[in-house]
Formats: structure tokens, sequence, C-alpha cells
């Protein structure tokens, strides 16, 4: 019950006033249309003028869904877009359900936002045993600015966060789940060298289903698949070896691979190449070649062949797209500076508000991307403190965190220095998780087991408490930047804990 009361919390701030502002924010001018158009024509297609034209975003805002080219051929409509379409047909089923206005796209951004809260309190509970710490986890997640701000916003990576943590949380279970067989296996089988086959994994099948979601909604979600790949590979043989068998790793590699390449490659594939079925199906996807693939008299064969052929290279050029996006931006930023909230987004700020709006001469209205500094600057520290507590005791939970958040950071370096890619704070997204696990593991840390010296545990407590109190003021001080909150423009500046927050001070 703690969990969800802590997730209720999370979502309340994520769907009271979801749809404000009622303009279309920053990029989802993109993810917006493209979510309609897979609802109406089961593919991407071309806008009416340019794709972030603001005349086209206003006729959105004011119930004018006339916004997709009309052509004689349907493939001649047909959009080249960037991303795979899961996230964009996640942001599509809240526009089905709730209509094509601000709250019917963010709906589906809040709702897994505050699932991957209660995944987060589910899983730091599981990690720690304590449902105290569980919950704690759960908060400090929801108290996230930079969540709070992609809860809200109708963008593709609160989604690929979602896939990753959901995941990781599978991991764990099937974690528990091994150990737990393997121990009935040595309490009730002969001991053997390389130990027991564990059968089908239901925890593992279902994390390479979510971590192929992930792929399926980011390319950047395989620099997660991987780094699992390999951490649960680890978990297997570390149990066995656990166990005292004389072949642990052999054993691992005899009989858990097999399941584990099923697993985290071929069902990661699988779930990746269902997210397209709406490009299959029609003739009006980017480089379909439906005439192609058809002019064999209906010889399935060559139109599976044909189709592969044609899907294979439009990924070729999504790839190509990527590599070459290198325009600048003023939000733009380096990865190394991320984890110091050194340059945000600005996602919304309109300008010449009316000074009725606040009761001053000038008024401000915005939403900053930017996450809850007490607490990224508490992860950083908590970071480094497990990767001495790694070293020193081999814990698997500090491993497993320090490695989820390598995984998702340290690759983005590849791309600023060979490619000089343009990026953004944001991507930070999918290990946010991971940076409050970070600090849920340490503040365990620091209260003590449970037989403890009562006056140990008390001072743990007060630091532990104090510091998640600092990160809700903190958070309190951010909201109304976070979430459009009409103020002074004296306010708002206020609120801009550093300079290169803004692209330059206010006149």
């Amino acid at each position: 019950m703690a969990p969800l009361v802590v997730a209720l919390f999370g979502g309340i701030l994520r769907f009271v006033r979801l749809g404000e502002p009622k303009a279309v924010v920053f990029d989802e001018t993109y993810y917006i249309k493209d979510a309609y158009a897979l609802l109406t024509y089961g593919v991407e297609r071309t806008m009416l003028g340019d794709a972030k034209d603001p005349v086209a975003d206003k006729r959105l805002i004011t119930g004018n869904l006339d916004i997709f080219k009309q052509c004689a051929e349907p493939s001649d409509c047909a959009s080249f877009v960037a991303h795979p379409p899961l996230g964009k047909w996640m942001i599509g089923a809240g526009e089905w359900l709730f209509g094509m206005n601000p709250f019917g796209w963010r709906f589906a951004a809040a709702l897994v936002g505050t699932l991957s809260i209660l995944i987060m309190a589910r899983v730091a509970r599981r990690m720690t045993r304590s449902t105290l710490l569980g919950c704690l986890g759960g908060l400090l997640l929801a108290l996230d600015g930079l969540h709070l701000v992609l809860s809200r916003t109708a963008l593709l990576d609160i989604f690929l966060m979602f896939w990753v943590l959901a995941g990781f949380a599978c991991l764990v279970a099937d974690r528990d789940w091994a150990r737990r067989r393997l121990v009935e296996w040595y309490e009730s089988a002969p001991i053997t060298e390389l130990g027991p086959r564990l059968g089908a994994r239901p925890w593992r099948l279902a994390a390479g289903a979510c971590l192929g979601a992930a792929c399926a909604v980011k390319w950047s979600g395989i620099f997660f698949l991987i780094a699992f790949a390999v951490l649960t590979l680890m978990w297997d043989m570390g149990a066995r070896r656990a166990l005292g068998l004389r072949e642990p790793y052999r054993g691992a590699l005899s009989y858990d691979v097999p399941g584990g390449l099923a697993a985290m490659a071929l069902t990661p594939a699988a779930v990746f190449l269902a997210s397209w079925t709406g490009w299959f199906v029609t003739a009006d996807g980017w480089g379909r070649n439906w005439e192609r693939a058809t002019t064999s008299a209906g010889n399935p064969f060559y139109f599976l062949f044909d189709s592969a052929r044609s899907w294979l290279e439009y990924q070729s050029q999504v790839l190509g797209y990527h590599s070459g996006l290198d325009s600048y931006h003023p939000y733009m930023s380096e990865p190394w500076s991320w984890p110091l909230l050194l340059r945000p987004v600005s996602f919304h700020y309109p300008a010449n508000l009316p000074p009725s709006l606040c009761g001053a001469d000038k008024c401000s209205q915005a939403v900053l991307g930017v996450g809850t500094p007490a607490l990224w600057y508490g992860a950083l520290l908590a970071l480094i403190g497990l990767v001495a507590w790694y070293a020193a005791t081999r814990d698997w939970r500090a491993g497993a965190v320090v490695l989820a958040f390598a995984g998702g950071w340290l690759p983005w370096f590849y791309y600023a220095i060979a490619d000089n890619r343009t990026m953004y704070l944001f991507y930070m997204i999918p290990v946010v998780p991971f940076m409050v696990l970070a600090i849920v593991l340490l503040a365990g840390l620091i209260l003590g087991k449970e037989n403890a010296p009562p006056g140990r545990r008390a001072v743990g407590a007060a630091a532990v408490g104090a510091f998640a109190l600092v990160v809700l003021i903190n958070f309190w001080w951010l909201y109304p930047v976070l979430t459009a909150e009409t103020l002074t423009q004296a306010e708002w500046w206020a609120r801009m804990l550093m300079r290169s927050w803004v692209t330059a001070a206010p006149k």
C-alpha cells in the first residue's frame, strides 16, 4: 500500500493542470502529429507546411485537425521519421481516448511517469528489503524536476525511461527467482559440477520484452539492452559460484546463456519488429516500395524478402540521419555537463504576456526541463560512494546501479567527441531512476542495520530525512517554472539558480 500512496502523490503532481500550457511545447510538434498520423493512416505522414510550423500548431490548439497533405498517391505523402514508432503509438493512445488536445497528447506520458514511480518504489524495496527505503526511492523520483516535466510533455524520452526501468525491475525479480530455484535444486537433487538447468525464466523474458520496447521508442535503448544482458549473465555466474559448484562459469555458459540469448536478443528483436507493424501492413510508409514487393503475383516469400530489404534500408537511413545531426540549438549541451545541470532546456516561454496575468509590469510562464539540483548533486555523491562500496565489497546492488548509470550516460561521450552531435540534458532521463537508486542504497548504509544501536539509527534517520526534506523544498521552489504557472518576471528570475539556465538575462 505504501508504494501505491507514493505513486498517487506523484500522479497528482503530474495530472493536475496537465493541459497547461495550452500550447504545443518544444518538440511535441513532431510527436503529437506523428502519433495522430499513426492513428489515422497507420504510418507517419507528411504535414502541411514545415513540421514545426507555428501556424499548424495553432490550428491544432484550436481544434483544426486538417494538418496533413493530401496526395494522389499515398506513398507521395510518406514521411521520413527519425525514431521508431512505439512511443508515438503510446502518445496516440491518449489522443484516441481524450482527443487531439494538450491533455490528450500528454496523458500517456503522465501515466507512464506515474507508473514509473510505483515501479521505482517496488524495485528499491526488493533491492533493500525495506519498505521505508522503497518508498524513499519512489518519493525522490516523484520529486525530480526533469522527470516531472517529461511526464507532462509529449516527448519520447519518458517512455524510454519507463521501459528501461521496467526491464531492470524484471531482471532484479529474475535474479531472485533464479537463486531460489538453485537453492531448491541444491536441497533436493544430487550435486553436479555444472548445476541444473533452470528452464523457462518468465521474468527474464519480460525484461527482454521491456528492453525491446525501449529500443522501439528510441534507438538509444540498445545501450541498456547490452548493459543488462551483461549484467544478467554476471548474476547467473555469481549465483552458481555462490552455491559452491565446481564449474560455475561453464554451467552458466552451457545452461543460462542459450536462454539468455532468447530472452535478451530474440525477444527484444521481435518486439522491435512488431512495433513497425503499421509500416509493414500499409503501402504508405517511407521507403515501403509496396508496388515492387507485390509484383511477384502473390509470392509470399518474395513479398517478405523485399519488405524486409526495404525496412532494413530505412533503418540504415535513420542511423545515417542521427550520425549527421549536428545543427546548433541554443539549449544544446555536452554529456559531461549533464549531471551538473549546467544547461537545461527551455520547453516553453511565451513572449509578451499581458501584465494583467500576474499584476506586474512583466510576467513569465515557463516550462524548464531541469532536474531538482539537490537530488542530482546528492546522486553524484551517492554514485561515487557506490563505486567505492562495490570495489570494497562486490555488493551486487552497487554494481548493478553503477553499470546501469554508466551504460546510459557514457555512450553519449562518443557521439560528442566523434560526431559532434546535437544533444540535450533530457537525454539523461533514462538514468535518473538509477541516480535515485544510488541515493537509496547509500541511505540504507547511513540508516544502518535494524539491530544497530538506537542512537546510530536515530542519527542516520535524521540525516536521510533532512536530505529528503531539502529535495522537497528545492522541488517546491522550482515547481512553478516546471509547470507553466504564471509568475512575475522577478519571481521567475529568482528561480533561475544558475545564469546558464537561460539564454540571456531578461531585458
